[in-house]
């Protein structure tokens, strides 16, 4: 029986190592990951980031911002995109040459609030409400 365990152990222990990679892949996959790999972390603004866009909408009154209608609103949150057609405007220059940002994101207005979103996708990875007033 000692012959048989060895092999056995070896086996599951295979198993329980290559699958539990497996299943973190396929839960990659089905979040949008198509290439496989693991997820990454949650891409945020810095505490420090998030005080210059604060103090640079607070310093610089928007002479004709709108809020959303709270439908539209509601559906706006991290890890979703930004719905086709929506009003957004780039952040401006003076603003976005100040920021270290996350490679490949950007912030975008929308209404009253702020947006870190990722370029390609325009998917949401974190927001600031009621910022631009």
């Amino acid at each position: 029986m000692d012959g048989l365990a060895r092999p056995l152990l070896v086996s599951l222990v295979t198993i329980l190592v290559f699958g539990v990679g497996s299943a973190r892949a396929l839960e990659a996959q089905s979040r949008g990951n198509r290439g496989g790999a693991v997820a990454q972390q949650a891409v945020t603004l810095s505490a420090q980031v998030k005080a210059q866009i604060g103090d640079f909408y607070f310093s610089r009154r928007a002479a004709n911002a709108q809020a959303l209608p709270p439908g539209i609103r509601r559906r706006l949150e991290r890890g979703k995109p930004l719905p086709p057609g929506i009003a957004k405007k780039s952040a401006p220059l003076e603003l976005s040459s100040r920021l270290t940002l996350p490679e490949g994101s950007e912030i975008v207005e929308v209404g009253l609030d702020v947006f870190l979103v990722e370029v390609a996708t325009d998917i949401i990875h974190d927001v600031l409400m009621d910022v631009i007033r």
